[in-house]
């Protein structure tokens, strides 16, 4: 097993707890499928697998994820004691790479079938995301929640801007006007913004990384075992958000064990996905209003305006007896007619292309409206690139964004380069 699949004690204890979410002998003419933990996603596994075995003869058996400090633990202790699922239908796009060449996947374009229907599924862009550094493909795109800029309707117009800021210069002037009438003591108890600032490798998903995919049009941050980040589109990521932080149009007061910052008018912008909509129409205070927009860019950004697509991709493990089976489960739970089910349920786009322009799917974005954005924006995603040290490319990004960002003790420009240059010793270990 590579390195970066090494576990600590706690997750060796892990994966002797979760032993008895193997397979028995009694389990060897069905396919065991993990969902995530969501509730909406476990309504959908249920509806699906019910559906399934009421019309097949070999049967699917469905649980969610079992419980554990996060999911990708417990499928990494799972890993270990070879007690994996069948199939899990929640992984983290970013887990991908390390698992295929630790050999625990089933290659999916060896299986019948499978590289037709991933073509009419995906655009040939997203194909060439999800495949591996090996040549095989071991994922499955499923559903994104495409990262956006959600703000306040009200305090927007407050401002009297001829648009929702779209650009560095358009937000930081908003953001200025916003904070213009501060208390006559100097004290500030309402931000433009927020985005936490933690160093936690993966709150980088709803701040920088987006930010350098927008500005960038798209780009890596690695390739072929090498950073590639080490550019201009990093550098003026982290002087817009360093910029926003010393000003005070950001907090860097931790925000979240408050109400609701945005709902109560703490904060006007935030940098989120369409998770957000439920909620927001559950607890917004009557006459709230808000809307959803592509995240800002460099002003002088031309072309499309990409954002991350925190996508969650389905696999299916080599301990699976029938991958054959699993394959023609799969295939039936994510056609047209189910991604409708799964949108209805769960508010979760299906990666599936041109999904706004599909008749299928008009009754649920006129009923939803806000979801159209999203569904718009659902052309222009990324998820990660293929590497087994996600997570410490991550990692290593994060603690330098922490040091410029937030504390303003590196320069950008030196920040951006001891990352990478960081980034390039992992590669060499």
């Amino acid at each position: 097993m590579k390195p970066t699949l090494l576990i600590t004690a706690s997750v060796v204890l892990l994966s002797l707890i979760n032993l008895s979410c193997g397979r028995s002998e009694a389990d060897r003419n069905t396919i065991l499928y993990w969902s995530s933990n969501n509730t909406y996603e476990i309504q959908f596994a249920d509806y699906i697998t019910k559906k399934w075995n009421d019309e097949n003869l070999i049967k699917i058996r469905f649980q969610p994820v079992p419980e554990g400090q996060s999911s990708e633990e417990v499928i990494l202790a799972a890993v270990v004691g070879k007690t994996t699922p069948d199939i899990y239908s929640n992984m983290w796009q970013g887990d991908v790479e390390a698992y295929a060449q630790a050999g625990v996947l089933i290659p999916l374009d060896t299986l019948d079938g499978f590289l037709e229907f991933i073509y009419d599924r995906c655009d040939s862009a997203v194909v060439k995301e999800i495949r591996s550094t090996d040549g095989h493909i071991y994922q499955i795109p499923w559903k994104i929640n495409p990262i956006m800029l959600i703000y306040n309707q009200r305090a927007i117009e407050e401002l009297e801007l001829d648009s929702v800021p779209g650009n560095y210069s358009q937000f930081t002037n908003a953001a200025d006007k916003f904070q213009a009438d501060l208390n006559g003591d100097g004290y500030i108890d309402r931000w433009f913004g927020y985005a936490e600032v933690q160093v936690t490798w993966w709150q980088r998903f709803f701040d920088f990384y987006p930010l350098y995919l927008a500005a960038s049009g798209g780009a890596s941050l690695v390739k072929n075992n090498k950073a590639v980040f080490d550019n201009e589109h990093a550098v003026n990521v982290f002087k817009f958000l360093r910029n926003l932080y010393a000003n005070n149009y950001f907090s860097k007061e931790r925000l979240s064990a408050r109400q609701d910052v945005f709902l109560s008018g703490v904060i006007a912008t935030r940098f989120t996905g369409p998770w957000e909509i439920a909620h927001s129409e559950k607890y917004k205070p009557e006459g709230f209003e808000y809307d959803f927009h592509h995240l800002p860019v460099p002003d002088n950004h031309e072309g499309p305006i990409y954002t991350y697509g925190d996508p969650k991709n389905i696999v299916i493990f080599n301990t699976c007896r029938n991958p054959e089976l699993a394959w023609k489960f799969l295939r039936d739970m994510i056609n047209e007619e189910n991604d409708l089910k799964l949108l209805e349920l769960s508010n979760q786009l299906p990666r599936r292309k041109n999904i706004d322009q599909n008749s299928l799917y008009t009754g649920y974005f006129e009923q939803n409206p806000k979801m159209k954005t999203f569904a718009k924006q659902a052309k222009f995603v990324k998820g990660t690139d293929a590497s087994p040290v996600l997570k410490e490319v991550f990692d290593l990004i994060s603690q330098q964004y922490e040091a410029c960002v937030i504390y303003g003790v590196k320069s950008p420009e030196e920040a951006v380069k001891d990352a990478a240059d960081a980034v390039n010793l992992l590669f060499l270990k």
